[in-house]
């Protein structure tokens, strides 16, 4: 069987660099085909980084012709390459994606009229080679705009109503630079516009849109995936999730009877993300090889979805919690985001993105359930995202917040990432014509979700408009 040999053969290689023995028995062997089969392990994404850097012109016909190509040229063979990877060690891959340069820089010097063409040539581009979607719609202004940021920024509410596939990020704050609050205030605008022109689909447009503060470079996972300028020419990143093989691992323990603390819970997971490591980084490596491109990292994410037994909220509950939100989730969490970091570190040298626990609100059903039933709240979730690995995600609001409350939202969570050193990203979706309580329906991995209540809304309005820059905290001078 391929992926038996290919654990035994990594555990042994791993055991042979460190100068031990390792004797891998037939039953850790079966244990990870059982969670190939029965658990929902799989290779989230496998996502291919292409630089468009040599594609900027001062004409539109020719940035969109270069990028149109080069995707092309570099591409074409990423989703057949993908599902032969997948076939041959029965790992399923379930998306295929591109992330490129930042759209801002590549199209500096041109109108806001042909940003929007470069937007198209993407959602083109991305079509023609069958990709699920292309993430670097981007800019990074945590420390101020160019012409084509702030171009790029205005643009991003037609963009994500108009193309199918195209992804946007805009980082705006860094524990080095502190807060762009002025950008912070554009993006609560462009949240709630982006929504208005989605109202058909509640505001489904949102979804394809991170706000982020110390956004990594290596991403796989979208929507905030973008090929940073100190990454190569081309490169494959891989997003690895197994919530159900950690919750499943966390159920046998606590089912053998025997006295566990959570410390030996811990270990568990750690175990359990040293496996779906190996499994994420052997399918990075060969479908690399294969295209014949740079391998980056893996990004061991527990990225769920909306299946029962695929969720964070549901390992919570293993840990002895009712629901995620009542008391003790946050401590929790970060017994879970820990034990996953220090699991991935031992099991590869090259983990990246974002590598922990993910609440994304909408793609998880028991999490969804959770707000339903009133366990968790919109400050519930913004404390725990201090110890996980984004932020405030695919979050479904009230359509009638405000953009100054959005911004404000917004703000608290860079202030929770620039202050932490730690990356927060926030998917925040205004439903246009539904309150606290109505359900949003995204489909697919996205999920449904019931809308949260947003308490104290139109009282930020005065904070917000001061704009300017919250400067970054003493520990940025670290050199």
């Amino acid at each position: 069987m391929p992926v038996a040999r290919f654990v035994a053969d990594r555990e042994l290689g791993a055991a042979n660099r460190q100068k031990e023995v390792i004797m891998l028995s037939s039953e850790e062997i079966i244990r990870t085909v059982e969670m190939l089969k029965n658990e929902n392990l799989d290779v989230r994404t496998v996502t291919l980084g292409i630089s468009l850097r040599d594609c900027a012109s001062p004409s539109a016909d020719e940035v969109c012709g270069r990028i149109r190509e080069k995707v092309q040229r570099h591409a074409r063979n990423l989703v057949p390459t993908c599902e032969r990877v997948a076939t041959k060690y029965g790992i399923p891959i379930v998306n295929k994606r591109l992330a490129v340069t930042p759209i801002a820089s590549v199209a500096e010097s041109l109108s806001g009229e042909d940003f929007l063409r470069v937007a198209r040539a993407l959602d083109q581009a991305a079509q023609e080679v069958e990709v699920n979607f292309i993430g670097g719609y981007s800019a990074l202004v945590q420390k101020g705009f160019t012409r084509g940021d702030r171009t790029l920024l205005d643009t991003i509410p037609e963009v994500l109503s108009s193309t199918e596939r195209v992804c946007a990020s805009v980082n705006v704050a860094s524990t080095r630079a502190g807060i762009n609050m002025d950008a912070v205030s554009l993006m609560g605008q462009a949240i709630q516009e982006t929504s208005r022109r989605t109202a058909d689909r509640d505001g489904f447009g949102c979804a394809k849109l991170v706000v982020f503060a110390n956004m990594p470079e290596d991403n796989p996972f979208m929507a905030g995936a973008y090929l940073g300028y100190g990454e190569p020419e081309c490169v494959i990143n891989v997003g690895v999730s197994g919530p159900g093989v950690v919750k499943r691992e966390l159920e046998r323990a606590v089912q053998s009877g025997k006295k566990l603390t959570l410390g030996d819970l811990s270990e568990i997971i750690k175990k359990t993300s040293f496996k779906v490591t190996r499994v994420g980084e052997l399918i990075a490596r060969e479908v690399a090889r294969e295209m014949d491109v740079s391998f980056g990292i893996v990004d061991l994410s527990l990225a769920p979805t909306p299946t029962v037994g695929d969720s964070v909220g549901e390992i919570l509950q293993c840990l002895g919690l009712e629901a995620i939100g009542v008391p003790g989730s946050t401590a929790a969490l970060a017994l879970l985001n820990d034990a996953v970091k220090k699991g991935g570190a031992f099991a590869s040298s090259s983990v990246g993105g974002l590598s922990g626990a993910f609440i994304p609100v909408s793609e998880d059903l028991n999490i969804s359930q959770a707000v339903q039933r009133g366990y968790l709240t919109l400050e519930k979730l913004e404390a725990m995202t201090a110890v996980c690995s984004v932020g405030l995600d695919m979050i479904a609001l009230p359509g009638k917040v405000d953009a100054d409350t959005i911004a404000a939202l917004l703000a608290d969570e860079m202030a929770i990432g620039v202050i932490n050193h730690k990356t927060t990203g926030v998917r925040l979706i205004p439903v246009p014509g539904k309150d606290v309580g109505d359900k949003a329906v995204f489909g697919g991995l996205f999920g449904e979700a019931y809308i949260l209540e947003v308490r104290n809304i139109n009282r930020s309005g005065n904070f917000i408009r001061f704009g300017g820059r919250i400067p970054a905290p003493l520990m940025s001078l670290n050199n």
